[in-house]
């Protein structure tokens, strides 16, 4: 999956632009394969001279202590190295870099690594100092993916809102059997982003209108008369207005409010009386 990965990304980088080194803002960055593979907790050594291997909780707590990483009691081990890894290691990572062999604790849906129980057979890329993508093999045991989903409960017990809920639709279907499964989500806009040396996503995704578009307010003849002599003259006094208007108390009153209500109007309170100004 790594081999494959590296190869798309950098068979991208080519057609686009010819090379596979590519400028993000003032950074070079080559996409030329191989990228370099360190492992979780190596890639925390590099950047903070911490060995954290084997750490229990109480352990990682002191060290995120010492390299002012900030914690809180409902974290568990998984959640401290992950704190630790994305402030003092990841932002340092410019050129390509696969993290592979995470620990258990960060893992609740990655199978085992075949040769340490302690890690999953998982890896991420991190670019430029962010995450383009996610990959593992999936956890096809329904007695260690149960164990797992209990711990991500102790987990939500001390407060932790991230942790997962005990699916044991999930679970029952497991246990009918799942094939030996892996899968990779690539973050496209964050791909996208880095080939065209784009700082922002809104450069790269179309973002739909959230709500629609204001319509235009119709305004009634005696609307339209008010607001005719506000632009000839605004502030104004509100009587002075009124009395240019030549409505009467209903129609004027029906008038101002639509006005104030649409917001093309306001009237404030002064020493003098109201004054009345289009907005």
């Amino acid at each position: 999956m790594m081999d494959f990965t590296e190869e798309m990304i950098e068979k991208v980088a080519l057609d686009l632009h010819g090379t596979t080194k590519v400028m993000v803002g003032d950074q070079e960055i080559d996409f030329k394969r191989p990228f370099k593979r360190i492992t979780m907790m190596d890639a925390i050594k590099e950047g903070t001279g911490f060995d954290i291997s084997g750490m229990d909780e109480e352990g990682l707590r002191s060290v995120a202590d010492c390299l002012n990483v900030e914690v809180d009691d409902s974290m568990g081990k998984g959640k401290i190295i992950d704190e630790i890894f994305g402030e003092k290691a990841e932002p340092h990572m410019i050129q390509p870099t696969f993290i592979i062999d995470y620990p258990v604790e960060m893992s609740p849906l990655c199978k085992k690594h075949r040769d340490n129980p302690e890690l999953t057979e998982r890896f991420e890329l991190i670019v430029n100092g962010k995450e383009i993508c996610n990959a593992y093999t999936e956890l096809n045991d329904p007695i260690d993916q149960l164990e797992r989903f209990q711990e991500q409960m102790k987990l939500s017990e001390k407060g932790d809102d991230e942790a997962m809920f005990i699916d044991m639709d999930f679970v029952r279907a497991l246990e009918y059997g799942m094939p030996p499964t892996a899968g990779m989500g690539m973050g496209m806009d964050r791909l996208v982003m880095l080939m065209t040396n784009q700082t922002s996503i809104q450069e790269v995704l179309f973002f739909p209108q959230m709500k629609p578009e204001a319509k235009a307010v119709q305004l009634t003849e005696d609307e339209k008369a008010i607001m005719s002599l506000l632009k000839a003259n605004s502030p104004i006094d509100l009587n002075e207005l009124k009395a240019q208007t030549g409505l009467s108390n209903k129609k004027w009153d029906k008038a101002i409010k639509g006005l104030t209500k649409n917001k093309l109007v306001k009237v404030e309170k002064t020493d003098g009386g109201l004054l009345v100004s289009v907005v």
